[in-house]
């Protein structure tokens, strides 16, 4: 069972940052795109509060399957996991952070302005 709920949040997780960053480009996810990004924000700095910036809840259950499958040494980002899995490199963790922020920020700026866009266009 934890073998396949490790894969699912590989694959969950791995859909869920790439539809944060590139959902605002097709206009009948927009809308979906800025509610997904914004949680996105919202968790990395509200709950960060309590559990430490970027904190991501599934990151959190992610690693506690992982645990039971006797992973323990995991980086405190799930973006620098994936990244690693990717490449086979160990990437330093401050890159790797800067970069899931800037990009975030980018696909956040992205989808406000698309969705600003398309609300005018229908009003």
């Amino acid at each position: 069972m934890y073998t396949f709920l490790d894969k699912f949040f590989f694959v969950f997780h791995s859909a869920l940052i790439v539809f944060n960053l590139f959902g605002w480009i097709w206009r009948k996810t927009r809308v979906a795109n800025l509610v997904v990004v914004l949680l996105t924000v919202l968790s990395w700095t509200i709950l960060g509060i309590w559990y430490g910036f970027g904190f991501c809840p599934s990151t959190e259950w992610h690693w506690q399957v992982r645990a039971k499958l006797g992973h323990y040494d995991m980086p405190s980002s799930y973006t620098k996991f994936l990244v690693d899995s990717l490449t086979g490199l160990d990437v330093n963790e401050k890159l790797v952070d800067i970069f899931a922020v800037l990009f975030l920020t980018l696909a956040l700026f992205a989808s406000v302005l698309t969705n600003m866009r398309d609300w005018r266009k229908k009003h």
